[in-house]
């Protein structure tokens, strides 16, 4: 299954809540079609299931007709109920022993070929009756990451000894130290059957909520009923993979990122030597480490460094590329750019 909603605000102003970075060319290809791309290169994978919402369904079902993977299912939220909801519904419209991949499709890899082998070690323990994470291993002290503890080892995985939600500076610092801690992908993999035994038994509401907003028919575009916006909106992190005794983590070594910030598709795209990243018609004079952006004129800059400049026809964004994830808050303050 893949999620497909959010609001786009932290590669804003080029990201927004009606075009969100998933369906942005940012690289080679969108996220999206990357998601779908690298579905089609594991074996044994049935018909995907989409959740979105209605601010992104034609655009959803454009990708999807464009690639030739096959789907079964958009499901359309009503309201967004973060991932907690959107996972159970997509496990309730599908059939118990069926084995749930669940991916954001607003993640970037490199690596297909390791993403496969680490799935197939990740299916294997879902099948043993084991909800799986990914773990990435850490590359720095990052604070806008949740991150996971390992246990012991079992066949190329580890047993979850605790989910810590994203740290500080000075514990993010330690954390990354001391060797036993990755990152939290977001990705995960688990049984339909298990899934749903756990969500019975630690967040009966969201069931409750969630299973009459099913209708019958399940393929094709589902419209989820008016009663999964009364779910509590809660992460498939809170909900379940923090709360359950069978959790396991598979590490993950495929050149992942959530591109959470425009520092970090600076440090992904390609650069001159003077280490900028440049997109569009931009006129760059005296300018290092920057990432500079055009998108309806020609962006003119010269004597700075270390800046992220977004041009687009609504907005100019400038800010220093350490200080990227004030983006979303200024998204918050400037308003609607739709």
């Amino acid at each position: 299954m893949i999620l497909s909603g959010g609001a786009g605000t932290r590669l804003w102003p080029l990201s927004t809540r009606v075009n969100p970075k998933q369906f942005i060319e940012l690289f080679d290809e969108p996220l999206f079609a990357a998601t779908l791309r690298r579905l089609r290169g594991l074996a044994g994978t049935a018909p995907v299931v989409v959740v979105t919402g209605d601010d992104h369904t034609e655009v959803v079902e454009q990708a999807l007709s464009d690639d030739p993977v096959d789907w079964a299912a958009i499901l359309i939220e009503p309201a967004g109920r973060n991932t907690g909801p959107a996972v159970i519904a997509a496990a309730l419209a599908s059939e118990p022993d069926e084995v749930l991949l669940v991916l954001p499709s607003d993640h970037l890899i490199t690596d297909d070929e390791a993403f496969g082998a680490a799935v197939s070690r990740a299916v294997d323990h879902a099948m043993g009756g084991s909800l799986v994470a990914f773990g990435v291993e850490p590359t720095r002290a990052e604070t806008g990451y949740g991150y996971i503890e390992k246990g012991s080892e079992v066949d190329g995985g580890f047993h979850i000894a605790r989910f810590k939600e994203k740290p500080d500076a000075d514990e993010a610092k330690r954390l990354v130290a001391d060797g036993r801690h990755l990152w939290n992908s977001g990705m995960f993999v688990f049984t339909v059957r298990r899934l749903l035994e756990e969500a019975e038994k630690h967040v009966p509401a969201v069931v409750a909520a969630v299973r009459p907003a099913i209708p019958p028919d399940r393929r094709g575009k589902v419209r989820l009923g008016g009663g999964f916006a009364d779910a509590p909106p809660i992460s498939i992190d809170n909900a379940i993979m923090e709360r359950t005794d069978d959790a396991m983590v598979v590490p993950l070594d495929a050149g992942w990122s959530d591109i959470g910030s425009w520092q970090s598709v600076w440090e992904l795209a390609a650069r001159n030597e003077e280490g900028n990243a440049i997109v569009g018609d931009v006129v760059a004079l005296d300018v290092r480490d920057s990432y500079l952006r055009a998108g309806s004129r020609k962006l003119a800059i010269a004597g700075v460094e270390g800046l992220v400049v977004v041009e687009t026809a609504e907005v100019v964004l400038i800010v220093p590329k350490e200080k990227a994830q004030m983006v979303r808050e200024l998204a918050d303050r400037a308003g609607p750019t739709d």
